[in-house]
């Protein structure tokens, strides 16, 4: 019989699995990029956290944290990626100009 009391999981551990499961999803939208992004950060800095917690007695959670500073730093790196993407896109004249005509001629097989 043991009387110890029993390990108790790291919060900032779990809340970072938590922020970069939401980061990814929020990511992988592309919709919702922008939230993922700040999302992504809080996850990488409370994977963190939650890393240096798990080292005290007493309080376990390094696999949450690790799970949720992976997820958080991906959702950061594709997140940063898609944001490249962006605006290299927007800033290429003749993507743009083919993306116009693409949407004219769909206008245009629309109103047939």
């Amino acid at each position: 019989m043991q009387t110890g009391t029993a390990a108790k999981t790291s919060a900032a551990a779990t809340f970072a699995l938590v922020f970069g499961v939401a980061a990814l999803l929020s990511v992988l939208t592309a919709i919702l990029a922008w939230v993922g992004l700040p999302l992504g950060i809080i996850g990488v800095i409370l994977g963190i956290v939650g890393l240096k917690m798990s080292r005290r007695p007493g309080v376990t959670g390094r696999g949450v944290a690790i799970g949720g500073l992976v997820l958080s730093a991906l959702a950061v790196l594709l997140g940063l990626a898609l944001a490249a993407g962006i605006s290299t896109f927007v800033n290429n004249e003749g993507a743009v100009n083919r993306l116009q005509q693409g949407v004219d001629d769909l206008r245009d097989k629309l109103d047939d």
